[in-house]
């Protein structure tokens, strides 16, 4: 029986090596190879209606190496992380930890137009490892005062609502077992630099 051999043209491969530069990139199994394209994730996401494109059409994009499309996009940074669209996903995608990685690629090459993104990150995560969990107000007061300070002021009816109802404090306060904690964190930052050393999944 004759060999067949079936070569892939040149300009397909920067699209296959997208796609798997973002799974690889991806902790554990993205499964992102298994999208079936059915819109479960976009219909699950109570932020979808905020995103330049659904979780969907991102991973098509991911698909057709638009790499630039796909980095630019405000869809990751509009992820709530409450991750219903991987819960109802058929095919079991990992969607949530995908848009995390595409959240970190667009950080390290540039793609966010201003470090706004960054910064709450950083903010928020400064929270927890201090107090193991965000403080909103502070989140929110830090985040307007540097990158939209205007915006505070049309808040401000909104906050004393809050607070009257209960439902804003003004003063942080502290989880128990913060030791527990820290430890957690630790180990988490000690697999993340062994995954980074020994050429693994690269992260923030």
């Amino acid at each position: 029986m004759e060999e067949i051999t079936v070569s892939i043209p040149d300009t397909v491969k920067p699209k296959l090596r997208f796609l798997e530069e973002v799974s690889a990139a991806t902790p554990g199994v993205s499964r992102l190879e298994m999208c079936i394209q059915c819109g479960t994730c976009g219909g699950s996401c109570p932020s979808g209606a905020d995103m330049d494109h659904t979780p969907r059409a991102l991973f098509a994009m991911i698909r057709a190496g638009m790499r630039d499309d796909v980095l630019q996009s405000n869809a990751p940074w509009y992820c709530v992380s409450c991750y219903y669209c991987m819960v109802r996903c058929p095919q079991e995608v990992h969607v949530t930890d995908l848009m995390y990685t595409l959240k970190r690629m667009a950080i390290r090459e540039g793609y966010t137009d201003h470090e706004a993104a960054p910064d709450f990150s950083q903010t928020f995560i400064g929270y927890v490892e201090q107090y193991g969990r965000s403080f909103e107000l502070g989140l929110a007061t830090r985040f307007h005062l540097a990158h939209s300070p205007l915006r505070k002021v049309g808040i401000g009816t909104l906050a004393l609502d809050m607070f009257a109802r209960d439902r804003l404090s003004f003063v942080p306060t502290r989880i128990k077992g913060m030791d527990g904690l820290h430890a957690i964190l630790e180990k988490a930052k000690a697999i993340t630099r062994d995954a980074e050393l020994t050429g693994g999944t690269q992260l923030l």
